[in-house]
Formats: C-alpha cells, structure tokens, sequence
C-alpha cells in the first residue's frame, strides 16, 4: 500500500471515530444575590451556576425563597444586591434591570395563565403574533406544538373548556413557541390530581430532555423534583442547603434539614462513640454506624448526635408477640445497626403499610412495610450503614 493510501486512509478512520460531544456552555450564573421585602431577608447571597441543556429543580417549603428567585430570573423582581448572568449579559442586578421581554426567557406559571378569551391555537400563537411572524410560519410552528404536545383536535377549544392536564400542555405549548433560551416552571403540578401528577411530570422530563431544553423549575415537591431534574438547589431560609444531582442529595443529604425534606423523616437522639471504624451513634442500648454529612469530618466523642433514616429503608430482622418481653441485650451479644422497637399502631395504605413504633426510651419511629405488623408486638429493624445519616444534635438554623 502507497503511502498516499495509507494517509488516505488513516484520514477516513479519524472521520468515522465518534466525536466526544462538546461540553456544555454555561447558561445561567447567580452571584451573591441578595432579596429583601422590608425587614425580611428572602435570600441571603446566593450564588449557583445552569449550563445549556440542563434541567435545575429548586426545591423547597414555602418560604424559603425559591419564588423570589424565580421571579429575579423572570425579570418581574430586581435584586438588592449580587447580579444574574444570562449567556453574556448581566440581566438583572441592585444597577441594572434588563425588561423581562428582552431576557429570551418564558414562564409557565402555577394557574397556567392562559387568556380565558383566546381559544388553544391563539394561546399558543400569542408570542408569536407579539414578534410579528408571517401567518404561515405561526400556523406551521403551532401545528408542530399541538402534535407534540398530544392537542390536535383541542385548536379551537377555551380553556374552561379543558382539563387540568390539557391547560398545562397548552402553557407549556405557548412557552415553547417562541424557541426561549431558558423555560421557567413554577409549580406546573400543584393544581393537578395525584395521577395526573405522576404522569405529567414524566411527560415533561421526557419532552424537555428530547427537546435539550434549559429549565428552571419551582417546586416544594421531592419526588416531582427527582423526576425532573438533572440537579437539585435545596434552598431553606433564603440560604443553599445543598446543590447536586438528585442521587448526591438523596444518598447524601447535607443537613437534617435536607435528610427530613428527601424522606428522613425518622430522627433518633444518642451519644456519639468514637472508634476504629468511625463514629457511631449509641441509642439505649443500640450501636448504629452510618455515614456522616458530606463536609463532616468527625463528630466529638460523647457529643449528642441524632442518626436520620427513610421509613421504608429499615429491615425488620424479627418480631415477638406482645406477652414478650423486650430484650435487653448486653454490649458484647448486640448486634450493631439493629433497633429494638415496640409497635404502637399499624395502617393499611394499599401497597404498603405503614406503621409507628418507639424505642424502649420512648422516641419514636416510623416505618414503611410491605406485611402489616400487630400493635404491641416487638420487633428487631436494622439499618444498612448507607441508609442511616448522623448528624449534630444541633438547633437547626
């Protein structure tokens, strides 16, 4: 072979070698930002980061400043201090204030927001008649939305005249219509039913993500949260908990806080023991290893610490009737990561049962069980390692 055929074909070799796809550019930058309605601080400088493509869901309780953030992004709020990055643009600072127009950003708002007056297609058409666009390209780029959005036959339907469903696919509709660089999402969910929930969130991760939309989206709502987003912001108190794909923050919840608010909703007090395998927490006469805060090195020996776990992540290893006493096992025979438990009462939930049960120190414990339990049994839980959080016995701020 030539040496002009080999160069030949060492050049379609490089050509059909797959190209790694280009990193993602940076979309949207918080630095510092500071909003307050009077005396009332609702965020304290708070500073993240959004690359193109991606899908951020702020979770949070009311109040904890994820709709002031949400609004500063919109541009219907102006920040007292810190500034908002938009690509290149400074869009929103305590000097600067870009119009809400000009941002190339759209909102589909908790009520949808739809023009009660205005039929699904001229809903959809509004931004599109607002850039003044030719009739035929508005009617084409509506047709491609009512397909993709599953309303064909909706066009000259009013909006009393849909479902809850059927009006949020039409916000959503009318948001994308305008091709914005980034779709914000404040609480699309609450005023759909359980069902609806579930299957419009899976809708929605599915069509964003085929559609390498940029999302930022509200809600107080974990498991819509995980649905959603490639990473989580957990604000508390105008403050970020903690930010991370939803596995990070589900696996390792930064605080207390942000444990309870994933499904940790079981807190048992005890003394931290310091040993050669780390820090356990002693509750009665139970040793319980798990892990510790992402940024918590140790914990001090016999400091208080409180150990967090998810109901349905404690394995009931055995169960005594009533008439039996509880155990009290000495040191040397009981077996770590295991609770002794009393059952206080137990529900049917279809699927599952859930039941509440407390230690022989009186703290108590839920649990999540696929057979019911009986009230006043006994019963042995043990927690995996991965599944226990520890904790400062601290005041939460």
């Amino acid at each position: 072979m030539t040496s002009t055929a080999i160069q030949q074909r060492h050049h379609l070799t490089d050509e059909l070698k797959p190209v790694a796809p280009a990193a993602p550019k940076p979309l949207l930058a918080a630095v510092g930002l500071i909003k307050s309605y009077e005396s009332f601080q609702a965020l304290k400088g708070i500073s993240f980061d959004m690359r193109e493509g991606e899908i951020i869901s702020v979770l949070g309780p009311s109040g904890c400043g994820k709709s002031t953030l949400l609004q500063l992004v919109a541009g219907l709020l102006k920040p007292d201090g810190g500034q908002l990055t938009l690509g290149n643009e400074i869009i929103a600072s305590s000097s600067v204030m870009m119009p809400p127009e000009k941002r190339g950003v759209n909102m589909v708002f908790q009520d949808y927001a739809l023009w009660p007056h205005m039929n699904v297609f001229d809903n959809i058409a509004y931004g599109l008649h607002r850039s003044k666009m030719a009739r035929a390209d508005i009617q084409q780029r509506v047709q491609e939305l009512l397909t993709m959005l599953h309303l064909e036959g909706f066009e000259r339907r009013l909006p009393p005249q849909l479902s809850g469903g059927q009006q949020q696919r039409v916000a959503i509709a009318r948001a994308l219509a305008t091709r914005p660089k980034l779709m914000l999402l404040d609480e699309p969910l609450s005023n759909l039913d359980m069902r609806l929930r579930v299957e419009m969130r899976t809708e929605m991760a599915y069509l964003f993500r085929r559609l390498g939309m940029s999302v930022f989206h509200v809600t107080h709502d974990p498991e819509e949260a995980f649905a959603m987003a490639d990473r989580l912001l957990i604000l508390r108190n105008g403050q970020i908990d903690q930010m991370g794909t939803p596995q990070q923050c589900f696996t390792r919840p930064a605080s207390r806080w942000a444990a309870s608010l994933l499904g940790a909703i079981n807190g048992l007090r005890g003394e931290v023991i310091n040993g050669d395998s780390g820090s356990a927490v002693r509750i009665g006469s139970s040793l319980i290893h798990g892990l510790l805060a992402p940024e918590q090195q140790n914990l001090s020996d016999h400091s208080q610490a409180i150990v967090m776990f998810r109901p349905e992540e404690a394995e009931v290893i055995e169960r005594r009737d009533a008439a039996a006493e509880l155990s009290l096992a000495s040191p040397q025979e009981r077996i770590d990561n295991t609770i002794q438990l009393q059952v206080l009462h137990c529900t049917f939930e279809g699927n599952r049962w859930r039941a509440v049960a407390q230690t022989s120190c009186g703290q108590k414990v839920y649990l999540v069980l696929a057979v019911p339990l009986e009230a006043g049994e006994h019963v042995t839980i043990k927690l995996a390692i991965r599944s226990a959080f520890i904790y400062p016995n601290e005041e939460e701020r």
